[in-house]
């Protein structure tokens, strides 16, 4: 009788599915779902509570404390916050690793490099709709940077503009709105669209300033302005500032955006069509008002 239970048991399990999280189920009557009662069964305040909005579903804002006088109002306003919500954070590019990117082959020099240059090496993500406004040049490794490029960020120091201009490079800080940027970040799918190249806004209040000041190399600065503080800051730091105009690569170092263009060699306007290879300039007189700078 034994093995033949056995044989009976272990032919059913032979046909019952494996045991797997998607079949597990507890045993009949471990949960009891928990069911308010209807009516008058259904308990004084029927679920509700006592009185007031809790009863009525009328809903508290946020922030507010039935009454007490509030998080936010029991604290006084710091001045660190003040306009915090039009601040932008970047992305760190350290000295060191632009110059690995340069010996691996990841980024040409031949080339002016901006955000989208950087974007295609694959190793960095900027999200504009985060209020990431692109890349702050960080001076980690500027000892054993050497290399000659025409660099644009949206945010460096001092220490760095010198380190880049001791071996003969140009940099630039330049400011993109939120639409500009997205364009940048991944011009092929900004392509495919077919919409025209916007114009790249001014930059806001907060950061005209910033961008207008020649020791910063803003793009909106004066150029002569910018010429002497490039020789002002050689002789803080002490070397000898290399001339780009006597440079083998002057074309590549003296290329310079239009403060309302995106990318390198296409101006507002123009509709890229990456399917037939073709590139759609404006004709329209009012077109061409619209995206002059």
């Amino acid at each position: 009788m034994a093995s033949r239970g056995t044989e009976k048991a272990l032919s059913l399990l032979r046909r019952l599915p494996r045991v797997e999280l998607h079949n597990l189920k507890p045993n009949p009557g471990a949960h009891k779902n928990k069911t308010r009662g209807r009516g008058i069964h259904g308990g004084k305040t029927h679920g509700a509570g006592s009185k007031g909005s809790g009863q009525r579903q009328n809903f508290m804002r946020l922030g507010y404390e039935t009454g007490n006088n509030p998080f936010y109002l029991r604290f006084p306003c710091q001045n660190y916050y003040k306009g915090h919500h039009l601040k932008l954070s970047y992305v760190p590019l350290c000295m060191g690793q632009l110059q690995k990117l340069i010996d691996t082959n990841r980024l040409r020099t031949d080339i002016p490099i901006d955000v989208s240059q950087l974007i295609y090496t694959g190793l960095f993500n900027v999200k504009p709709l985060e209020k990431e406004g692109g890349f702050m040049l960080q001076d980690d490794g500027m000892d054993h940077f050497c290399a000659t490029l025409n660099l644009e960020v949206q945010w460096a120091s001092e220490s760095t503009i010198s380190a880049v201009e001791r071996n003969g490079g140009v940099i630039t800080t330049a400011y993109y709105d939120p639409m500009s940027l997205e364009a940048a970040v991944d011009p092929i799918r900004f392509f495919k669209r077919g919409k025209a190249i916007p114009r790249r806004m001014l930059p806001p209040q907060n950061l005209i300033e910033y961008y207008t000041d020649p020791k910063n190399r803003g793009y909106l600065a004066d150029p002569k302005l910018v010429a002497q503080e490039r020789f002002n800051l050689a002789q803080k730091y002490g070397y000898q500032l290399p001339d780009p105009r006597e440079s083998p690569h002057r074309h590549m170092l003296l290329e310079k955006k239009d403060p309302r263009q995106i990318f390198y060699g296409l101006e507002p306007g123009w509709v890229v069509s990456l399917p037939d290879s073709v590139i759609l300039k404006p004709t329209d007189p009012e077109l061409k008002e619209h995206y002059l700078s």
